[in-house]
């Protein structure tokens, strides 16, 4: 059938493709799978595109129940990481005919405006951040589908969680120092009550204490340079052994470790390693060019709608944590020789 005047429906597809309608909204509401074959399906979304047919999405989500939208909860977007994850989540979500509402907590503690009269009678589902998990229960966004992000999986409160694998994070970077030779760690932690940093503080503990002669010291920041410098020059200038490797639980804490640095006459990396924990933009643009642990923000947020999608049409999510990566740039080296 060419292409004219008239909107092509769903059984101009089916005649085309030589299927049922039902088959076809099957397809198109891809939930074919384990109902027809692959090669079934494909010639009804070659059908589809040849004859420029678009679902009625206003009849079908009546039908469904659904508003085919989503919420996603995140810690205010002090950083472009929660950025990459809405870009990640949208773009599985557009493909299944969702749209995806960002709903930022401010500063990552607490709940924000509620953006709909009634949460749940305007969404299918919620993606929560855990550092923005105290946002959930003003908009009742935990009495929806729920799937949480960096969240504890024994305590979620979630259908479903979906964590990047923040623990190898740390033992890469600790292995990473441990190989060049440093001894004594500090370790700059943010001041959040998250799970996700509760698992860098324990692994980094874990890793270092079989190792003969190491010791580590704790100093709290909020997330802003301007704190991290504040507390790492304070713990930095402390009596005794000065630390020579700095482990931060963020590049922009890290970047307020090389302000202390500086302000105490310290060189990076020849009197103090320092690494941090996401490779932002701001990673490359500090000097020297910070060590730090890659998260794939846009994986992280497909995970996310890919297991909320599962948990709506009563599927199991993918298993496994999403593999990060230590990039060793100019910000460690050996320690300088006593």
């Amino acid at each position: 059938m060419a292409r004219g005047s008239t909107r092509p429906t769903s059984r101009d597809v089916a005649q085309a493709a030589g299927v049922s309608q039902a088959a076809v909204s099957l397809v198109l509401g891809d939930k074919w799978r384990g109902r027809v074959s692959a090669a079934t399906a494909e010639r009804v979304r070659e059908a589809a595109r040849e004859l420029g047919y678009r679902p009625n999405l206003a009849a079908r989500n009546l039908r469904l129940g659904r508003t085919r939208t989503v919420l996603l909860v995140v810690p205010a977007l002090t950083t472009e990481f929660f950025a990459g994850v809405y870009t990640g989540a949208a773009r599985v979500a557009a493909a299944h005919g969702f749209g995806v509402v960002l709903y930022p907590s401010p500063e990552g503690i607490g709940p924000a405006r509620d953006p709909f009269a009634s949460a749940q009678a305007a969404l299918d589902g919620v993606i929560a951040s855990s550092m923005a998990a105290d946002a959930l229960t003003a908009i009742r966004g935990d009495q929806l589908p729920l799937v949480m992000l960096d969240s504890d999986p024994e305590g979620s409160l979630g259908a479903a969680t979906v964590n990047l694998d923040i623990a190898d994070g740390i033992r890469q970077v600790t292995d990473h120092l441990l190989g060049l030779g440093h001894r004594r760690f500090l370790h700059l932690a943010a001041d959040v009550p998250s799970w996700t940093f509760d698992v860098r503080a324990r692994e980094l503990r874990t890793r270092l204490a079989p190792v003969p002669g190491t010791t580590l010291a704790t100093a709290h920041a909020p997330i802003s340079i301007e704190g991290a410098q504040h507390a790492a020059e304070t713990a930095l200038a402390a009596p005794g052994p000065r630390p020579t490797a700095l482990i931060c639980d963020d590049d922009k804490l890290a970047a307020g470790a090389y302000k202390a640095a500086r302000r105490l006459g310290l060189t990076v990396p020849d009197d103090l390693s320092v690494t941090g924990l996401d490779d932002l933009a701001l990673a490359t643009a500090i000097d020297p060019e910070l060590t730090t642990v890659r998260l794939d923000a846009e994986l992280f947020g497909e995970r996310g709608m890919q297991a909320l999608l599962a948990v709506l049409d009563g599927r199991e999510p993918e298993a496994g944590d999403i593999p990060v990566e230590l990039v060793v740039r100019a910000s460690t080296a050996p320690p300088r020789a006593s």
